[in-house]
């Protein structure tokens, strides 16, 4: 890391990203001698053949000998990872995806359908919290599903053991366009201005607390649009101030790479690795695919506040200090922080869904709003307790 990177010491500057840094990141050859479990290298990505590799999961020596390896593939190599044959009987993703189906159309029927996180409305069909809703509906194919000791390992060679399991299924029909490059959650998440005010370091640590997932519940020929990637592109430390940039965009649609999966395969990536689902150009496969998106135990406060309840109080005297100027802007500000929740997740994105594709509005933005448009504090109690009832699941 240099400080060229960076706007001020200790933060990245999206015009001083350097794309001859990148592209040498991205020039970097995978080499069988790193990834001596693999099974081949297709377009520099380990592909891992889970019918074989299966039982060395059994033995704890073995499993945490693979395990160091994805991880410094995730960390410190391509990046990602494909795991052929993750489930060796695929009947369960069969008996899955029916539910899934009766799902979407229940949903549609109630609501329309849930907005999709990436594509304009219509254009696919997603379900939010595919995890829980898959266990409503039958929790004997949720055990089966989820009792996959390759996907378990995964999780744990880049989380830890106590990893957190969420997913999403989205099914991209024929005609479903392509997503522009981009870097996933959290900082992937926020707007650039957000994101910028977060330092260095955050950045640099920030793809370590979730790993990106996707189950193929179909064949997915090149032809269906599978997710578009650059291998060694989460190497880059500035990449999150980065990814939005024409040239860095242009850059990654000239270099990136596909692969073709087959049901019951998986894929797994750092949340830094610029990617994109691609265009499905078929005439008739429906891309479905459970996106897994599993988090670090460790994003957790030590203790449980009632936010709600501490931003409510707060809010009358905050509304008085500020017209009586007893307080400095930033003062209130930090007092404001200290008390409601600053971040839009975890939320039940049914009721709660991304604005402009990026994420609900938080609290904390909510009351410094309030503050500024002098909303009454019946009103903005009533927001507080609309905001916590979409939340819930």
């Amino acid at each position: 890391m240099t400080h060229t990177h960076q706007a001020a010491p200790g933060y990245y500057d999206p015009d001083a990203c350097d794309l001859q840094d990148f592209k040498a990141l991205i020039g970097q050859t995978t080499l069988a001698e790193d990834v001596p479990h693999a099974a081949t290298i297709v377009k520099n990505i380990p592909i891992y053949d889970m019918g074989a590799l299966r039982p060395a999961l059994e033995d704890n020596h073995s499993r945490r000998q693979l395990m160091a390896e994805w991880a410094r593939v995730l960390r410190f190599g391509a990046g990602v990872l494909a795991l052929k044959n993750t489930y060796d009987d695929t009947s369960v993703l069969d008996e899955a995806t029916r539910i899934y189906e009766q799902i979407i159309e229940a949903e549609k029927q109630s609501s329309g359908g849930g907005g999709d996180h990436f594509a304009a409305s219509g254009a696919n069909d997603r379900i939010w919290n595919s995890l829980q809703k898959l266990c409503e509906a039958s929790p004997d194919v949720y055990l089966n599903y989820f009792a996959n000791t390759a996907i378990s390992a995964i999780c744990e060679a880049w989380l830890g053991p106590n990893y957190q399991m969420t997913a999403q299924v989205n099914l991209v029909h024929p005609g479903g366009a392509a997503q522009q490059a981009h870097r996933d959650y959290h900082l992937g998440f926020q707007t650039a201005d957000v994101s910028a005010s977060y330092p260095a370091h955050v950045h640099d640590v920030s793809p370590v607390l979730t790993l990106q997932g996707a189950v193929a519940h179909c064949d997915m020929p090149l032809e269906s649009g599978p997710t578009k990637l650059l291998p060694y592109s989460q190497a880059y430390l500035p990449g999150y101030a980065a990814w939005r940039r024409d040239d860095f965009r242009a850059l990654f649609e000239e270099r990136h790479v596909q692969l073709p999966l087959s049901k019951g395969d998986t894929l797994f990536f750092n949340p830094a690795l610029f990617h994109a689902a691609g265009a499905n150009t078929s005439d008739d496969i429906h891309r479905f695919a459970n996106l897994l998106q599993v988090s670090s135990a460790f994003g957790r406060a030590m203790e449980t506040i009632d936010r709600d309840k501490l931003c409510k109080l707060l809010f009358p005297h905050a509304m008085r200090a500020q017209a009586e100027n007893r307080v400095t802007k930033a003062e209130l500000a930090a007092a404001i922080k200290a008390t409601a929740e600053g971040y839009s997740f975890p939320t039940n994105l049914d009721r709660d869904p991304p604005k402009n594709g990026l994420a609900p509005e938080t609290q904390l933005a909510f009351f410094e709003r309030a503050l500024s448009e002098g909303l009454s504090q019946d009103d903005f109690c009533q927001h507080l307790d609309d905001m916590k009832a979409v939340r819930l699941a």
